[in-house]
């Protein structure tokens, strides 16, 4: 890039500098980043890193993850992330593991205001920053992993730069770090010059699947530095990019066996809806919509994820489904719903968040599972009916069971759920889509500060409590406030200071457009009612709010000594075993008569960690019938009967079973067998 380029580059970014200054005490911003023509205006904006806080709850998730392996991943994990790392200038793993573990630790570090945190993921930017070369280029360069006479030219692959380019972002969003802009800015000019000869599959396919976090970046810098340049790289992209909206629209893609990596489509999929902001056209959005349908209807859980283990693999419930999976997924969903506004995306982040991402973590965030199942009865080593096996481990709670790309990428999910909580809306308001116990601090309306805390049990408890409170010694302030109803809710209620001010059906976002005192409580109620989801085999699922509820089974464990591979599989693992019955079937009722089959029984409180059998908020309990002929096959849940079963009402006498969250849960039947009465 020539000096003067530079110059113009630093011109336009010192114009839209998103600055931090002190409220009260605490960290705002004075400006949100503006979209600059031609790309659309987003329906929400995210806000800049360290602007939302944890409570309750979400916060001590958190506080796990900073004192488990998020926190201590490079000493827990030193052979990939010590300092023979590639991305520290070593002559270690130079691939994606390192990105994806500061993909997770930087916003939690900024999130918790952690300076130790922080300090650990300092090295990884500088040196990132540091290692631009004059074309542009940036990241390692040496040929790590090749055989002994094999020339391997993979160094440069643009797939492991393209979850740095994501660290970075989210480092300028939370210091302002001009460098960031220049690297970038040089970076993608790299890009566009290099790309028509070297396409995004010239080293490998990954990038060809998972450029849409490319795209996504350069969308962001666009918006920042008005660079036209960008526009054309974005277009570059996204002919090279695997065409998700044709294999979604005209395709059958999603109802063939292993015909995707499961992570691909994770990542891949909001990749519609990011090259939508230059491109708006309906395609797009429909793609989507028909891409989740599908991918509901042919390989579709009950824990709000699909069978892929590690290709699509169906919806059999005792098929696979993997820890990246549910965090890319996640993110994918998050970054959908900032540009499109639709409620569905933020009913399906929560349905990940509060069903699949806790269970496959240990409550000390140590160790983790490679592969999840729905029904999952068994949790040893010995290979199952998966796609890819890595030698049995995959169901085992370890450190490196299955595979260690899940060691590092897991860290991601809850900060970046914590991130996306709450957005700046277009009308100088703010917008809470996904809930959880949190604060806020932002401007708002003609620049005013505000801080609204949300107290809350959900998603266990039916009443969200927003407090309001305007900075600066104000006694009011005017702005809109947006507050999205679930689809699942059949009517919310909001009160404002314990009085009825409207109601609202399922699927809306409310916006109240008002003048707001010191001390205004807003409170808004989303009763939840038990209904059914059917899926394989006309299996049922009880739903309660956004959360699965799960047979609560009785659970031996063993921690075992890894003699055979601990450098692959790691130096020990947990396998765990039934010790109550699992092969229950549940009465049969019609969908409007579902719920009089439960009853339900809920904690005093929510426990600060409530994510385990014992500490569960919420039971239910209802009467099911042991089918004896239900039994394990290859150690798991043998094939589910189709419901509701013919002769299956002979089935023995009915028994009290208990459902839990299925959150909190580590051995399960979440897809039930139905019976006639």
């Amino acid at each position: 890039m020539s000096i003067l380029r530079l110059l113009l580059v630093a011109a336009m970014v010192t114009a839209t500098t998103v600055h931090a200054q002190p409220i009260n005490g605490k960290a705002s911003y004075n400006q949100y980043l503006q979209t600059k023509s031609p790309l659309r205006q987003n329906s929400y904006k995210a806000l800049p890193l360290g602007a939302i806080r944890p409570e309750g709850w979400l916060r001590e998730m958190l506080l796990r993850q900073k004192d488990g392996a998020t926190g201590k991943l490079d000493s827990l994990y030193p052979l990939v992330m010590g300092s023979r790392n590639g991305w520290l200038g070593g002559d270690g793993d130079q691939w994606e593991r390192g990105p994806y573990w500061i993909d997770g630790l930087l916003p939690l570090a900024y999130i918790l205001q952690d300076q130790a945190l922080q300090k650990k993921v300092k090295p990884w930017v500088e040196w990132a920053i540091n290692s631009q070369q004059p074309d542009g280029y940036f990241g390692p360069s040496r040929d790590y992993g090749a055989e002994p006479g094999v020339q391997r030219d993979n160094s440069r692959d643009w797939w492991p730069k393209m979850v740095m380019l994501k660290v970075l972002q989210q480092y300028y969003s939370a210091t302002g770090d001009q460098r960031v802009i220049t690297l970038l800015s040089n970076y993608f000019h790299f890009q566009l010059k290099e790309l028509p000869q070297k396409p995004l599959d010239h080293w490998t396919f990954w990038a060809k699947y998972r450029a849409g976090d490319n795209l996504q970046v350069v969308y962001w810098l666009y918006n920042i530095t008005g660079d036209k340049a960008l526009l054309e790289l974005g277009d570059l992209l996204h002919r090279q990019t695997f065409d998700y909206s044709t294999a979604f629209l005209d395709t059958d893609l999603l109802s063939r066996t292993n015909s995707i990596h499961g992570v691909n489509l994770a990542q891949g999929i909001k990749e519609p809806a990011i090259y939508y902001q230059h491109h708006p056209e309906k395609r797009y959005l429909d793609a989507l919509d028909k891409g989740l349908h599908d991918l509901r209807k042919f390989n579709g859980m009950a824990h709000g994820l699909y069978g892929a283990d590690e290709g699509l693999h169906g919806n059999n419930p005792t098929q696979g489904s993997e820890l990246c999976t549910a965090v890319e997924m996640m993110f994918s969903l998050e970054s959908m719903l900032e540009i499109t506004g639709n409620v569905s995306y933020a009913d399906q982040i929560e349905k990940i968040a509060f069903n699949a991402l806790p269970t496959q973590t240990t409550p000390d965030y140590m160790a983790r599972q490679y592969f999840q199942q729905a029904n999952q009865v068994m949790l040893t080593r010995h290979p199952r009916n998966f796609d890819v096996n890595h030698s049995g481990t995959d169901l085992c709670y370890g450190l490196l069971t299955g595979y260690p790309c899940c060691t590092s990428n897991m860290h991601q999910g809850w900060p970046k759920f914590t991130q996306n909580l709450w957005y700046a809306t277009p009308d100088q308001g703010l917008a809470a889509m996904l809930y959880g116990p949190s604060s806020v601090n932002m401007l708002v309306g003609n620049g005013q500060p505000v801080t609204i805390r949300e107290e809350t049990g959900y998603p266990f408890e039916e009443s969200i409590r927003f407090s309001i409170t305007p900075g600066n010694k104000q006694k009011t302030i005017t702005f809109p406030l947006h507050l999205r109803v679930p689809q699942w809710c059949k009517k919310a209620t909001v009160l404002l200071n314990g009085q009825l001010l409207q109601e609202a059906q399922a699927g809306q976002v409310l916006v109240l457009r008002r003048t707001w005192k010191t001390g205004d409580q807003v409170t808004l109620q989303l009763p939840m009612h038990i209904f059914r989801e059917r899926w394989h085999e006309n299996t049922a699922s009880v739903e309660r709010g956004p959360i699965t509820y799960a047979l609560k089974i009785g659970t031996a464990k063993k921690l075992v000594n890894n003699d055979r591979d601990p450098v692959d599989y790691g130096k020990t693992y947990t396998e765990l075993r039934p010790t109550t019955p699992w092969n229950y079937a549940l009465l049969n009722a019609p969908a409007d008569k579902w719920g009089d089959l439960f009853t339900v029984e809920k904690a005093p409180a929510v426990s600060l960690y409530p994510w385990t059998t014992t500490t569960a908020p919420v039971t239910l309990k209802s009467r099911g019938k042991r089918l004896p002929f239900w039994t394990l096959y290859n150690e798991m849940t043998g094939p589910v009967p189709y419901s509701p079963g013919y002769g299956l009402e002979t089935a023995p006498e009915t028994e009290e079973i208990e459902l839990i969250p299925y959150g909190c849960t580590e051995l399960r039947i979440a897809q039930f067998p139905v019976v006639d009465r």
